[in-house]
């Protein structure tokens, strides 16, 4: 009882010093994938540095959003024989998993790495998570076993291996261990004093499980939709999105966003023009990171911007254009006539209308077609092809072909 409470008077002096560390607000819900902590607990380490260690380790995972979809965290102990403490299914939110990592009692006993790292390659490797994965190894380093090869194992099957030890570590050991850049990956520090490289060792893995959850799926010249990966529901917030072009020739567009939804399309955009779009969750319950993206629109396809014969027989030609741009286009007019100086029919059509059919034309004479569409904005553009009727009395049958939106 009394080992008990010491341990509890530990973790509570600990956690209060640690307090003093600045330690982040928002939940980071720009990250998804796994991290397994593979913990020294073996005899080598002494009760002050695992109690050390775990209060390190409940520090640098406070600000990630966990649960699937999120981050997954799981704690494979190393003794004699390997203990997983809970596995990365267990903890959906933060204070069950601090409350988790507070509870976590010392084994003793051998360090069995190898033991522990076949259960961790289990872990990671057998499930249909298609998501990055991390072994992060917080150990003292003392006479860790031959890791060399099921290290190898883990990381040519894409798991990244990141280490903490301290200073009487083997480093030569952990420096093969663990995955490039060694200089963000490995971390030899005095046990007192592990909390400076907290942050460093945070955006080390944020870079590796980093998630892109605001993305564009769909572009055009005038539009761009947003798609992001949901972290509200309808009762508890909303999203506020904001957008505008990076040379800010526009003015800034705010919208408020329900917390149910997951996409938005973003219209009256300029042409090739890049934009920056920004989305924050708004909830009473967690303080969320903004994500944000950047995007290009198209370039200004204005119609016609293909015209093409098909069908053509000795009386008869089928013209089509596109594309159709019905809020763009109040009509289109065709105009052909035979070269060098026949003359000149016109027809005018509905902006529904993306084909037509001349008729009445002689047979192997060449003509010249033009299609021109009048845009809503009073400006006109045309484009012009040539088309050639067959000889004989052999006709196609041609048949124009609507598009409407």
């Amino acid at each position: 009882m009394e080992g008990l409470l010491g341990i509890c008077l530990l973790w509570a002096v600990l956690q209060r010093s640690n307090m003093q560390i600045a330690s982040p607000a928002t939940v980071l819900n720009c990250c998804e994938g796994d991290i397994l902590l593979l913990l020294d607990s073996s005899g080598s380490v002494s009760n002050y540095e695992f109690f050390r260690l775990l209060l390190f380790a409940a520090e640098l995972l406070r600000p990630f959003s966990l649960g699937r979809g999120h981050v997954r965290v799981g704690l494979l102990q190393v003794g004699t024989n390997p203990n997983l403490e809970f596995g990365l299914d267990v903890h959906n939110n933060q204070e069950s998993l601090q409350k988790a990592l507070q509870s976590v009692r010392q084994l003793q006993g051998d360090t069995n790495t190898e033991a522990a790292l076949r259960v961790a390659q289990r872990l990671l490797t057998e499930t249909s998570e298609n998501v990055p994965k991390i072994l992060l190894w917080l150990t003292d380093g003392v006479q860790p076993g031959d890791v060399d090869r099921p290290m190898s194992e883990l990381k040519a099957q894409g798991v990244s291996v990141l280490a903490v030890s301290t200073v009487h570590g083997n480093h030569q050991v952990l420096q093969r261990a663990v995955t490039p850049p060694r200089q963000s990956h490995l971390y030899s520090v005095d046990i007192d004093t592990i909390e400076i490289i907290t942050e460093d060792l945070r955006e080390a893995i944020i870079k590796i499980i980093c998630a892109e959850r605001l993305h564009v799926i769909h572009l055009t010249s005038h539009s761009a939709t947003l798609q992001w990966r949901p972290v509200l529901s309808a009762d508890s917030g909303y999203y506020e999105l904001w957008y505008n072009s990076m040379w800010k020739t526009d003015n800034e567009t705010r919208r408020v966003l329900p917390g149910d939804s997951n996409w938005v399309e973003l219209t009256n955009l300029q042409p090739d023009t890049t934009y920056t779009a920004a989305l924050h969750p708004e909830s009473n319950q967690n303080l969320f990171n903004t994500l944000s993206v950047n995007f290009t629109t198209l370039p200004d396809v204005v119609s016609p911007a293909v015209v093409s014969v098909s069908d053509s027989g000795p009386h008869q030609i089928c013209v089509s254009w596109g594309p159709l741009q019905l809020a763009r286009v109040q009509r289109y007019t065709v105009e052909y006539g035979a070269i060098p100086s026949g003359d000149v029919h016109t027809m005018t059509l509905h902006s529904q209308q993306n084909s037509t059919i001349l008729t009445g034309l002689e047979p192997g004479t060449q003509y010249l077609v033009t299609v021109s569409a009048l845009h809503v904005n009073g400006k006109e553009r045309a484009m012009t092809v040539r088309a050639c009727t067959q000889e004989g009395t052999f006709e196609h049958l041609c048949q124009p072909w609507l598009t409407f939106s």
